[in-house]
C-alpha cells in the first residue's frame, strides 16, 4: 500500500534533506505568478528573462554528484516532466543518467505560472529553464576556478565536471556543489548560453521520459492510487442537470450496504461557478466499491432548474437558424456582402460539431487531508497552482496552509484544468475530520464533464472568374466564458481567435460574425478548444471550394493561403488573439502555412495512383502559433466499412526539445481525432447527458485505428522560437478525413460524427 509522504514540498530545505545531503547546490530562475484565465492573456514576452535573484528552487547537486531537477508542470503523456529538466541537465553539462527528476507541489509565487496547458509548456519555459542550466553551469565553473585560482575563463563544464583546459584537472559536480552554492548568481543578461551546435539532449531524441518504465511495468503512481493512513472513500451523486439542486435524499438502504459508513450532503455553488463542486450527495465508506454500491442504493429527489429542458436535436436547429443570420462581427475586410453579390458562384457549406467529452483513461481522482486549518491534496491536476489558490478560497484559509501534491495524470486533455474534484474531497476531508478520496467512475466522468462546446459554422464563398473574392463565416458557439460568468454568450477573442479571426487566407474581402448562443451546461477547453469546429469548416469548404471550380485541393488550398508573407490582420480584428504571444515573436506566417502543405504533400505522395474505393484528403492549420498539415488515406469498401491505412502530418513548431514527443503527440492527434470524428458525441435529453461508458461514447478500437501514420518535423533554426505539439495536431485530422472520403466516395460529410452516414455510401 503506497504511502504519501514520497511526494513532499520540494523547499530547497526539503530537497537536502530528502537527498540526504548537507551541503549543495540549488538554483532557481524567478518565474512570475500567472492565474487561471489571465494565463490566457499573457504570453511569453511576460515571462523572466531578467536577472536571476535568489536562485533556490529548480536544481540540487548532493556529494555524490547526483542532480536533482524540479520540474513544475504537470505530465499526463506528453513528456514535458522529462523534456523541460533536460533542457537544464543540457544547458548545466549534467549526465542524464545521473539526473533525478522530482514533480514541484502548487506554488506559483514560486515556481511561476504551473497551468500545464495551451500547448505552452516548452513555449514559455525552454529559456527560462536554460538560463537555470548555464546559471548552474557559471556557479560550477566559477567554483572550480576559484579553487584552482585560475581565472574562470581556463574552466569548462563538461559532462558532469569541470575541466581546467590548461592542465587538464578535473572537479565532479559533487565535489562543487557546496563551494558553487557559495558563489553569487550570474544577472541573466550576462549568462553564457550554449551555442545550439553543442546540444547533447535538447533536438536530438535520446532521452526517454523518465517514467517510462514505471509506467510500463504498472508502478507508476496516478491519483486513485494514493493512500493515507484512516482514510475514508467517498462516491458522490451529483445533480443529473447542470444548475439542478438537491431537495431530499432517504439513505436508509444506501447504509444497508457492508462497508458504508455515513451519507451526507456535499456543497453546490449555484451555476456558473467556475470550478466548483456540483454538490450532491456523498457516500463515505471503507472502499470505493462499498461506497459505489451505496450510491447506486440511494433514492434522491432533484429539482432540475433552468436547464431540464435541453435537449441537443433540437438545440442544433437554434443554433444552425443562427449562423443563418447576421451576427456579431468580429472581422471585417474589404465589403464581403458587396463581393458575395457580384460573384458568379456562392459556395455555401453548414457544418456542425456535437459536445464532446474528455474521457483521459484516468477518471477524476483526489485525496484531501484537512486538519487543524491546513489542508493538502494529492491529485493528477493540470494547473496545481491554480487549485491550490481555489481550495485556499473555497475552505477560507491562505494559500499558504494549501499543499498540493501533483501525481502522474492518466490523460487530460484540459478535464484536469479544472479542480472540481479536488475541492469536493476537501471539503470531505474538513467536513469528516479523516483523510478523503473522491473517486469519480467513469460515467460520473462522462455526465459531468466540462464539455467541449458544441458548434454550428455556416461558411460562404463567394467565386469570380474562378478565383475566390468573397468569405463570410458565421460561428456559433455557446462559450467557455459561460462557465465563469452568467450571460456570456459570445465566444471570447480567445476563442475566435482559433482559426477565425485569424484566418491567413490571401482573400481581400473576408467578414467574420459570431451569433449569441446561451450555454446549458458547463462548457470547458479540450484538446485544441475552438480550432476543432473552425478548423473542420474552413478547411471541408476549401476542398468543397475545390470541387466547385474543378481544382485539384491541395493546389486550391495553396491558392487561399497565398504568397509567403506575414498576414497583417491589422485593424480588421478590434480585440485580435494569437494565443497570448507577442505578434513581433510569432507571426502569423503564411510561408510556414504553405510549407507545411508543400511537405505533407511531397512526403505523403499526394499525387500516387490509389486503388478503387480509396481516397486522399488534404488539410492544414495553424493553432498554439504552429503549423500543421495532415493528408489522410480512406478506404471505403460497398459497405460502408471504413479503414485508414495512412496518415502522413507535417509540424512546424519552430525550436523543438524532443522529436520523440513530437512524433508520439501527433500520432495521438491522428488517433483522438479519427475516435472523435468516428464516434464523438454527448447528447442531451431532458437537461440529463444520454452517454455514459464506453459503450454509448466509444473511443476507436485498434481496428479502426490508422494503420501507418508517417510524421514529418520541419528542422527549425535556433532563431525560430518553440511554439505549441500537445494540441495543433488534432484540428487538421477530421477535415482530412472527411475529405478524404469524398474523394473515395462522393459523399460530402459536414457534420460530425460520421458513424452512421457511413452506413449511406
Amino acid at each position: 500500500m503506497r504511502q504519501i509522504p514520497q511526494i513532499e514540498n520540494v523547499s530547497r530545505r526539503a530537497v537536502m534533506r530528502g537527498l540526504g545531503i548537507t551541503a549543495g547546490l540549488v538554483l532557481a530562475a524567478p518565474v512570475m505568478s500567472r492565474r487561471a484565465m489571465a494565463a490566457y492573456a499573457t504570453g511569453a514576452d511576460k515571462m523572466p528573462h531578467g536577472t536571476v535573484n535568489d536562485p533556490r528552487v529548480f536544481v540540487a547537486i548532493a556529494p555524490d554528484g547526483t542532480v536533482t531537477i524540479i520540474a513544475a508542470r504537470s505530465e499526463m503523456g506528453t513528456g514535458i516532466r522529462t523534456s523541460l529538466p533536460m533542457v537544464v541537465a543540457d544547458e548545466m553539462e549534467a549526465d542524464w543518467s545521473r539526473v533525478h527528476v522530482r514533480q514541484a507541489p502548487g506554488d506559483e509565487v514560486k515556481y511561476g505560472n504551473q497551468d500545464t496547458d495551451g500547448s505552452r509548456s516548452t513555449r514559455h519555459y525552454l529559456m527560462p529553464m536554460r538560463q537555470v542550466g548555464a546559471a548552474a553551469r557559471a556557479m560550477l565553473e566559477a567554483a572550480a576556478a576559484k579553487r584552482w585560482k585560475v581565472p574562470v575563463s581556463e574552466v569548462t563544464a563538461i559532462n558532469h565536471q569541470v575541466v581546467h583546459t590548461p592542465t587538464g584537472r578535473k572537479l565532479g559536480f559533487g565535489e562543487l556543489a557546496a563551494d558553487a552554492a557559495r558563489q553569487p548568481v550570474i544577472e541573466t543578461s550576462k549568462l553564457r548560453l550554449k551555442d545550439p551546435k553543442d546540444f547533447r539532449y535538447i533536438g536530438k531524441g535520446k532521452v526517454a521520459i523518465v517514467d517510462l518504465r514505471d509506467i510500463t511495468m504498472g508502478k507508476a503512481a496516478y491519483g486513485a492510487d494514493y493512500r493515507l493512513p484512516g482514510m475514508k472513500y467517498a462516491v458522490i451523486a451529483r445533480p443529473p442537470v447542470v444548475g439542478g439542486k438537491l431537495v431530499s435524499f432517504d439513505a436508509t438502504e444506501a447504509m444497508k450496504v457492508s462497508g458504508v459508513e455515513k451519507v451526507m450532503e456535499v456543497k453546490g455553488w449555484p451555476w456558473p461557478s467556475k470550478f466548483q463542486p456540483l454538490g450532491g450527495v456523498a457516500v463515505i465508506a471503507r472502499n470505493t466499491g462499498a461506497a459505489i454500491m451505496g450510491r447506486d442504493a440511494l433514492k434522491v429527489v432533484w429539482d432540475d432548474g433552468a436547464n431540464a429542458s435541453y435537449d441537443s436535436d433540437s438545440y442544433r436547429k437554434e443554433l444552425e437558424q443562427a449562423a443563418r443570420s447576421p451576427g456579431q462581427v468580429v472581422r471585417d475586410n474589404g465589403d464581403a456582402d458587396a463581393a458575395l453579390k457580384s460573384a458568379d458562384k456562392v459556395v455555401v457549406g453548414e457544418y456542425y460539431l456535437p459536445h464532446l467529452a474528455h474521457v483521459s483513461m484516468e477518471p477524476p481522482a483526489a485525496v484531501a487531508h484537512v486538519v487543524n486549518g491546513k489542508a493538502e491534496i494529492w491529485a493528477p491536476v493540470q494547473s496545481p497552482g491554480g487549485t491550490r489558490e481555489d481550495v485556499a478560497k473555497t475552505l477560507g484559509i491562505p494559500e499558504s496552509d494549501v499543499t498540493v501534491n501533483v501525481t502522474l495524470l492518466g490523460g487530460g486533455f484540459g478535464r484536469k484544468s479544472k479542480c472540481d474534484f479536488a475541492l469536493e474531497a476537501a471539503l470531505l476531508s474538513k467536513a469528516l475530520g479523516a483523510p478523503v478520496k473522491v473517486q469519480w467512475t467513469r460515467e460520473d466522468d462522462v455526465r459531468h464533464d466540462f464539455f467541449h462546446t458544441v458548434s454550428a459554422e455556416r461558411i460562404e464563398a463567394g467565386i469570380k472568374d474562378g478565383k475566390v473574392v468573397a468569405w463570410r463565416h458565421r460561428t456559433v458557439a455557446p462559450t467557455i466564458i459561460s462557465t465563469f460568468a452568467a450571460g456570456a454568450n459570445h465566444q471570447a477573442p480567445f476563442e475566435l481567435g482559433m482559426g477565425v479571426t485569424d484566418l491567413p487566407f490571401d482573400i481581400a474581402n473576408i467578414r467574420c460574425e459570431n451569433p449569441a448562443a446561451t450555454a446549458h451546461t458547463r462548457i470547458g477547453w479540450f484538446r485544441s478548444v475552438s480550432n476543432i469546429p473552425h478548423g473542420f469548416a474552413i478547411q471541408s469548404m476549401v476542398a468543397e471550394i475545390a470541387h466547385e471550380t474543378g481544382r485539384d485541393p491541395k493546389d486550391m488550398l495553396l491558392e487561399l493561403i497565398g504568397p509567403a508573407r506575414i498576414v497583417d490582420i491589422g485593424s480588421s480584428v478590434k480585440d485580435f488573439w494569437d494565443y497570448g504571444e507577442p505578434v513581433s515573436s510569432y507571426p502569423i506566417d503564411a510561408g510556414r502555412l504553405r510549407g507545411v502543405v508543400e511537405l505533407v504533400a511531397e512526403k505523403g505522395e499526394w499525387n500516387r495512383k490509389l486503388p478503387k474505393g480509396h481516397g486522399l484528403g488534404i488539410a492544414v492549420h495553424r493553432s498554439f502559433v504552429s503549423y500543421v498539415a495532415t493528408i489522410v488515406e480512406v478506404a471505403v469498401d460497398d459497405k460502408g466499412v471504413l479503414t485508414v491505412p495512412r496518415v502522413d502530418t507535417a509540424i512546424d513548431c519552430g525550436t523543438f526539445v524532443n522529436p520523440e514527443r513530437i512524433r508520439s503527440q501527433i500520432e495521438g492527434a491522428a488517433i483522438m481525432g479519427l475516435s472523435l470524428a468516428r464516434h464523438g458525441e454527448i447528447s442531451f435529453k431532458n437537461g440529463r447527458v444520454q452517454q455514459g461508458n464506453f459503450d454509448d461514447f466509444p473511443v476507436a478500437r485498434i481496428d479502426e485505428a490508422p494503420m501507418v501514420t508517417h510524421v514529418h518535423i520541419v528542422p527549425s533554426g535556433p532563431d525560430v522560437p518553440p511554439s505549441g505539439v500537445g494540441e495543433p495536431g488534432l484540428p487538421p485530422f477530421a477535415p482530412a478525413l472527411c475529405n478524404a472520403i469524398f474523394a473515395a466516395t462522393g459523399k460530402r460529410i459536414r457534420s460530425l460524427p460520421i458513424g452512421k452516414q457511413l452506413e449511406s455510401i
